[in-house]
């Protein structure tokens, strides 16, 4: 297997993370003024006190992309986030999220339909990208003819980085999301359906319901959250597993380790690398003086493989336990639809399993990057089978 290596997003930012964590775990870059930090200990501290490290994107006036998540549950701190996660969650309880289970198996297949007689197919365009968009598009009740639109706004919004100015592009991608949004919210008060929206619409908590602008928040977090980060799950789980020798036919014979496989695929390749914060007062993290108002980047990427943490950090073993792992954030803004992407992970790669024997990745395969630091999947991922 033949690796693409950009210089900005490369394939293993690993050996540079292990570096960091040795030589400059909290650091100052200079050029941003944003704090990074790279130890597992001081990440979880980052992602989870609230009231010195907030949530609050952009400060006080946001802009860009930073204006269509400023009312949304990532960027919101207490006590207005309890209320705003309390009124989601009711879509994303446990009993909400394993009705789903059949729908997400017959989509599965339906794809996998496609592509079995083949022998060989790029699995992020014919699987791990379509699945996500579909299944999040019929919860919030967006028309099949839009999905290409949706999926592409989500990758505009994700291949920007947290320190680089918003593009044109970009600014009118975030136009035209909002736009949308906004009719179909108009739309679902007027004629509610079976769908997201029109429950959220509805849903009330101390007797408030959501604002508008919540809303839009809430559609473009799941639309980003709830599509890209599972796409890339799915992906660097068969790149993960194909690449770690005889894991692939374990699974087939003890699929019950699958759950506990993906979990390691989460710590080990993260979806999401990095979380944004800012500092509320002055602290000291790491035995650095960090001064109120500074923003930090909080490196999950780099806290899954912190060997403090992890005995033989850079080593993929499904077998790990306890597996403490950051994919998902840590305290109030532990990821909301961690239920969903698991679920889609596992019966994707259990049909993958079964319907695509001697799934290997395809020999000379130049693998790259997407264009982010903030999340980590394959622009594609080659693979071949025996068909049947």
């Amino acid at each position: 297997m033949d690796s693409t290596q950009s210089a900005e997003y490369p394939l293993d930012p690993f050996p540079q993370y292990e570096r960091m964590r040795a030589t400059a775990p909290v650091f100052q870059d200079g050029q941003s003024g944003s704090w990074h930090v790279f130890r597992y200990d001081d990440v979880q501290r980052v992602l989870s006190e609230h009231a010195t490290f907030s949530s609050r994107m952009g400060g006080d006036n946001p802009s860009g992309t930073g204006q269509l998540f400023a009312a949304s549950l990532i960027t919101t701190d207490p006590p207005r986030h309890r209320q705003l996660r309390s009124l989601v969650t009711q879509a994303f309880t446990p009993k909400a999220v394993d009705a789903l289970a059949p729908r997400i198996a017959r989509l599965t297949n339906e794809l996998l339909d496609r592509i079995a007689a083949g022998g060989s197919a790029d699995l992020i365009r014919d699987l791990a990208y379509p699945l996500p968009v579909i299944v999040i598009s019929e919860l919030l009740g967006i028309p099949a003819e839009d999905r290409e639109r949706f999926k592409h706004w989500s990758d505009v919004i994700v291949s920007q980085t947290r320190t680089a100015p918003a593009a044109e592009t970009q600014d009118a991608t975030t136009s035209e999301m909002v736009e949308y949004f906004l009719a179909l919210i108009d739309r679902r008060r007027t004629r509610p359906g079976t769908d997201l929206i029109s429950s959220l619409l509805s849903a009330e908590i101390d007797g408030q319901r959501l604002t508008v602008p919540e809303l839009l928040g809430f559609c473009s977090l799941l639309l980003v959250a709830g599509n890209e980060t599972t796409t890339n799950l799915i992906g660097n789980a068969v790149l993960c597993l194909a690449e770690s020798p005889g894991t692939l036919g374990r699974l087939l014979k003890e699929p019950g380790l699958l759950p506990q496989a993906l979990e390691e695929v989460l710590r080990f390749r993260s979806p999401v690398q990095s979380m944004y914060r800012v500092a509320v007062a002055e602290t000291v993290l790491g035995g650095q003086r960090v001064p109120a108002g500074a923003p930090l980047v909080a490196w999950i990427g780099s806290a899954n493989r912190d060997g403090q943490q992890f005995p033989a950090a850079a080593e993929f073993d499904i077998d790990r336990s306890p597996n403490r792992h950051l994919a998902f954030g840590h305290g109030i803004h532990f990821c909301l639809g961690a239920p969903l992407a698991r679920l889609e992970a596992r019966i994707a790669m259990e049909a993958l399993l079964t319907r695509l024997p001697g799934l290997a990745l395809a020999p000379g395969a130049e693998l790259e990057r997407m264009e982010s630091s903030i999340v980590y999947g394959l622009k594609e991922l080659p693979v071949t089978w025996q068909p049947a």
